[in-house]
């Protein structure tokens, strides 16, 4: 009988992507005292790897040396081996990955990186081959080199960390951020000349392949169009549109996968991540408000119906993330075999999916929508509608006949940060289509986080699974529960979600507030101490803690009145502005925030009964329009508590009895209304 493999010290973790590696021959040690008082008290150096559950070339660098034995053996001789999942510790994340762009010029996952015992990085790169490849040693040869180099040149491997430990500290302050944090409308203007110049104008995007969505710049181009700039609506359009046709969006079961390999949207990496679905459900959203395309609104809710069927913890808080693979084969679960598709889901919609018989991508298929209706009706004898209704049909055997497969694994770990992202966008989705669910859905997830993924001392916790919670939360975690509860609040009024905003926000300034006013850190001052204390100031897959923070402070500040935290919000941004307009793409969140503070903020007061169909037709109206600087508070008349929270409210009544809107910059207001109509010219 075959002896199962000794689990290693990562058995007893909670993350799915250490306990992917538990069986394996290298002796892993979790980050931890542990592992890095061993390295010191035998002067050995660190083996660190980095990667996360969904990530396809993980599995394949685990597959070849992890759970190779020889390959492992020479790991526990020479190194102290940790493995750490990025996803739970973004500050080891942060350092590390500065440290293989500065010593490679790239960076990616799988990340490895060598260690000195005191934590000095000095040798690194991402995914070794098992066997040598032309430009690429074998994971083995460059094991052999590093111990060796640690061998005999120990004191130069320690110099060299040390220099990158400074290298790494010094780019927590830009080049060029200097200033006086005071933003102007030139930054917009040469933000969006730059995004416009690296704009695909054929098949939308930014830039060449591979292509990511990019939420965060869809949503600056949809703010410069209320800016007035030209062509900023086009781009954003023809991304959404480009995007939603491709194969990166799932034809079948709705959601976005991570990005796509090629230039046309069409063959993606095919993992999906909460946080990107989660902000696109919203940047779809906006463009419904702002278009009116049905098309757009049709991709936010089969995305967010993503969320809600494959995403969501029984207790209601949201998951992290699907696999790319399947039984080992990357996509497995999501490409087709054309003549299964014409079988079941008959040969006009295999037409409308993009299929061929040879197929569009290693001989099978991936479903994309790239022939405008009227051309495949016309070709299948049918008429517009015809085709359309067969189409659905079809959409629906297919995802059936789909779910039977082996479905790709799913990272069960709950974030504090991308539970945020999902909450904010799940409750704009429900409260602009008038889908009580997805409220429900955020409302859920919202009292899941501040429940399960609260320390004993009320400290925001970074992730939770299976009934273990992870270590302290990071200034985005503070950052996005803050803009949900925010959310949350202007869309139910209910004062509990204020308080939860203002408590977080005035924790996150207390914990993470640079104490020379310079920004924000991106860990706790009760965190452990590593070889730097880590900014985060580029927005990557997710806003950056600081970017997020800037702008919920901003808000929180506007709503409340409480001048301290708007100014708290510009100072979050201090430390990038001299660099935003350079790099667009790298501060879309950044850059919104930028946008608020330029802009005439309208903060909108209601008062009415909650529930009355005047209320709500008013609340209709401000919903219904995509307005990004904007805030809104209502109340029943009469209501004390909300008059005390919120001094928009103050003296505001409802006219004749009916519920009336008021329409206010810096809390001076435009004559109250009680029509819808008159309400929507206020706010044009």
């Amino acid at each position: 009988m075959e002896q199962r493999p000794t689990p290693n010290r990562l058995a007893g973790e909670t993350s799915p992507y250490l306990l992917q590696h538990a069986f394996n021959p290298v002796d892993w040690y979790p980050w931890g005292p542990e592992a890095l008082e061993r390295a010191r008290a035998e002067d050995k150096p660190i083996l660190l790897s980095i990667g996360y559950a969904a990530c396809h070339w993980c599995h394949v660098m685990a597959h070849e040396s992890f759970e190779d034995a020889e390959t492992a053996a020479v790991m526990n001789e020479h190194f102290v081996c940790v493995k750490v999942d990025r996803e739970e510790r973004p500050d080891l994340d942060g350092i590390y990955m500065d440290a293989v762009q500065a010593m490679t010029g790239h960076g990616g996952w799988p990340m490895t990186v060598f260690l000195t015992p005191e934590g000095g990085p000095f040798y690194a790169g991402t995914y070794f081959p098992k066997l040598d490849r032309p430009g690429m040693p074998s994971f083995r040869r460059v094991l052999l080199a590093v111990a060796d180099a640690w061998a005999g040149r120990r004191e130069d491997a320690r110099r060299q960390g040390a220099e990158l430990v400074k290298l790494i500290a010094a780019q927590a302050t830009l080049p060029g951020a200097d200033g006086d944090g005071q933003p102007d409308e030139a930054v917009l203007r040469e933000a969006f000349e730059g995004l416009r110049r690296s704009f695909d104008a054929t098949w939308g995007g930014f830039g060449p392949a591979p292509k990511f969505p990019q939420p965060m710049t869809l949503e600056l181009l949809l703010r410069c169009q209320l800016r007035g700039f030209d062509g900023a609506l086009d781009m954003a359009t023809l991304t959404l549109d480009r995007m939603a046709a491709g194969g990166i969006f799932d034809q079948l079961g709705g959601g976005f996968h991570r990005y796509a390999t090629d230039g046309r949207w069409l063959v993606p990496h095919f993992e999906k991540m909460l946080y990107d679905n989660a902000q696109l459900v919203r940047v779809y959203t906006h463009g419904w408000q702002l278009t009116g395309r049905a098309r757009y609104r049709e991709v936010a809710g089969r995305t967010a119906d993503y969320l809600l069927r494959e995403l969501r913890h029984p207790d209601g808080g949201f998951l992290s993330s699907q696999d790319a693979d399947s039984e080992g084969v990357e996509g497995k679960f999501f490409v087709w075999d054309h003549d299964e598709l014409v079988r079941v889901g008959g040969e006009p919609a295999a037409r409308w999916l993009g299929a061929t018989q040879r197929g569009n991508w290693e001989g099978t298929n991936v479903l994309w929508t790239p022939h405008p209706a009227e051309a495949v009706a016309e070709e299948a004898g049918l008429s517009v509608e015809d085709l359309e209704r067969e189409v659905a049909g079809a959409r629906a055997r297919l995802f059936q006949a789909r779910e039977a497969r082996v479905h790709p694994a799913t990272d069960d770990k709950v974030l504090a940060a991308w539970n945020g992202l999902a909450i904010s966008a799940l409750a704009e989705a429900g409260r602009t289509f008038g889908e009580r669910r997805y409220l429900d859905a955020a409302l859920a997830a919202a009292e899941f986080v501040l429940g399960a993924l609260r320390g004993p001392d009320g400290r925001l916790l970074r992730s939770w699974r299976d009934g273990r919670q992870g270590g302290p939360g990071y200034l985005d975690d503070y950052a996005c529960m803050a803009e949900a509860c925010l959310t949350l609040y202007e869309t139910t009024f209910d004062l509990r979600w204020l308080r939860e905003a203002k408590a977080l926000a005035a924790a996150l300034l207390e914990l993470f507030a640079d104490p020379g006013g310079d920004g924000l850190y991106q860990t706790g001052a009760d965190a452990e101490p590593l070889v730097v204390r880590p900014r985060e100031l580029f927005d990557n897959a997710v806003p950056a803690g600081s970017s997020a923070a800037a702008d919920v402070l901003q808000r929180l500040g506007r709503l409340t009145g409480q001048e301290a935290w708007e100014r708290a919000g510009l100072a979050a941004l201090r430390p990038v502005l001299g660099v935003v307009a350079r790099a667009p793409t790298g501060f879309g969140h950044a850059l919104g925030a930028v946008d608020f503070a330029l802009s005439r903020v309208r903060e909108v007061a209601i008062v009415g009964r909650p529930g009355a169909d005047d209320t709500g037709a008013l609340l209709a109206e401000v919903w219904g329009t995509y307005q990004p600087n904007r805030v809104i508070a209502m109340a029943a008349p009469g209501d004390a508590a909300a008059v005390a929270e919120i001094p928009l409210l103050a003296e505001r009544t409802a006219l004749r009895g009916r519920a009336t809107a008021y329409v206010c910059e810096h809390f001076v207001c435009k004559l109250p209304v009680t029509d819808p109509s008159e309400l929507a010219a206020q706010l044009a």
